[in-house]
């Protein structure tokens, strides 16, 4: 029975097929097994080459391997993942339109499509310069609580946070015709310069950001702001299909056992189920789940409503009347949404299949010394390599039961002033950000033309990514900053291979 749980798990079949009680504890304490952190580090790991389990992307390697559905659906299911894909990449449009179910973009937005945000799927990126586009980077933006009843709305996970009076919760960068975008980001670079205990140095870039061009009049004299690149989709159904309490498990907000990392976890309302649920989804662990993410970023990036979000003018306020006199795009007055139910429905099942891109050379020496020097650096208290999803009823066939490798544990870390950008986010203070899922990494240049990493896209490569953990991670970065030459390159070369 060595390998009997891990390989249920890769197939699909559910954790619990043994169902005879004798069998209940020895199953457990197998599966505890499987998912405990390996301690081997001469050859791979079994099933370490598919992230994803049976929904592994095993067939495209090209700029399109973040774009294929799970491996292991059903060929009725595969047609709905297109049309998904149709409905993600869709093209909306000025309000009223001959295209009458594509109309009602804006009147304020970021983008046109959830495609151009993530482009193929993958990583948003800052501009480059002054021409170049900032479509898959956005500033949030928000004020504290101004009075009990919306600190009480936070502190009890009802809300996120505090919309800023004039430009609301997110600052729209086009507009359409007719109306004036509520204003344009701009970010400088200073270099910082980091020493490794080599010798060898690099130059770290230190953003400052700003507001131009303000269509609405001033912010509020308090108002904090947080740049965020669009992150990939792959792999979303499978974090969703983790268990909530085999995250909550593992979460010491205390620090209870005195390693320095406390993760601690991330409550919101969920609009989709109707309660507050433990939150996984976004930099700051936003949204719990995958219809309450894409519905969010249907109306706030391109402000169309939608059965969850169905307030037809995005995120205008009340301080921009031109804005909430603008057209609509609905032909019935009494309740109607632009993406009725149908459209989001097949977009929440696109966004969920995106399959994970298979590991490369998971056995590779150098790739193995690289592993185990991340593992030495204690980097898995935080981006924990191994989960397995449920096998209820609720989770879709394709996803359950799979032995998953995302590195990540959904929790939020305190990374220090570094990486602060001094906006809490509902429980989430502004330090603290989730860990981000590492699988499919190493793709990043061949899916997107780039490496621009962490929330902003300040680091260039993976190495400069390393070297701004700070805080709870602090560590772990210290340990890498003092490796020799050929231990940093065993890292990234590890990490390329994910």
């Amino acid at each position: 029975m060595k390998h009997t749980l891990s390989l249920l798990i890769a197939l699909a079949l559910p954790l619990t097929c043994v169902s005879n009680a004798v069998h209940a504890a020895p199953q457990e304490s197998e599966r505890a097994a499987i998912l405990a952190p390996t301690t081997d580090f001469s050859v791979a790991e079994l099933h370490e080459n598919l992230p994803g389990g049976s929904t592994t992307n095993t067939r495209r390697f090209d700029r399109e391997a973040f774009s294929q559905p799970s491996q292991n659906m059903s060929f009725a299911d595969r047609g709905n993942f297109f049309i998904g894909n149709g409905f993600f990449r869709r093209l909306w449009v000025t309000a009223p339109s001959s295209t009458t179910s594509a109309d009602g973009l804006g009147p304020v937005y970021n983008a046109r499509a959830c495609q151009r945000c993530h482009l193929k799927d993958g990583r948003g990126h800052p501009p480059e310069n002054a021409s170049d586009s900032a479509v898959s980077m956005f500033l949030r933006v928000s004020i504290p609580p101004q009075n009990a009843e919306q600190a009480d709305a936070i502190r009890n996970h009802m809300a996120n946070i505090v919309p800023e009076p004039t430009y609301g919760g997110q600052l729209q960068d086009i507009a359409i015709p007719g109306h004036a975008a509520e204003g344009r980001m701009t970010v400088d670079y200073q270099d910082v310069e980091i020493s490794f205990a080599d010798g060898a140095t690099v130059n770290l870039r230190q953003p400052t950001y700003d507001f131009v061009d303000l269509g609405y009049g001033d912010m509020h004299p308090d108002a904090m702001f947080s740049p965020r690149i669009a992150p990939p989709m792959i792999g979303l159904g499978l974090l969703e299909a983790i268990a909530a309490d085999d995250i909550l498990a593992v979460a010491d907000p205390d620090d209870a056992d005195e390693d320095g990392i406390s993760g601690t976890a991330k409550l919101i309302w969920s609009r989709a189920e109707s309660r507050v649920m433990l939150a996984r989804f976004g930099w700051k662990a936003g949204n719990a789940t995958i219809a309450d993410q894409s519905s969010d970023a249907m109306a706030g990036d391109i402000g169309v409503s939608n059965p969850l979000f169905p307030v037809h003018h995005g995120d205008c306020t009340e301080s921009q009347p031109t804005c909430l006199a603008a057209p609509v795009g609905i032909s019935d007055a009494e309740g109607a949404v632009e993406a009725p139910a149908e459209v989001m429905e097949k977009i929440f099942f696109y966004s969920r299949n995106l399959a994970v891109p298979a590991r490369r050379n998971a056995g590779d020496p150098q790739v193995l010394r690289g592993k185990e020097l991340f593992y030495q650096a204690n980097c898995t208290s935080c981006h924990t390599p191994k989960h397995a999803t449920r096998t209820d009823d609720d989770v879709e066939p394709a996803l359950r039961g799979q032995l998953i490798w995302p590195y990540t544990d959904l929790l939020l870390h305190d990374m220090g002033e570094g990486l602060a950008d001094g906006r809490p986010e509902g429980t989430a203070t502004g330090s603290e950000w989730r860990t981000t899922p590492l699988w499919g990494i190493g793709f990043t240049e061949r899916v997107n033309r780039h490496t621009y990493f962490l929330h902003d896209g300040r680091a260039r490569n993976l190495t400069e990514a390393i070297l701004w953990h700070g805080g709870e991670a602090e560590v772990s970065r210290e340990a890498f900053r003092t490796m020799d030459e050929a231990d940093r390159q065993a890292m990234i070369t590890f990490l390329e291979s994910l």
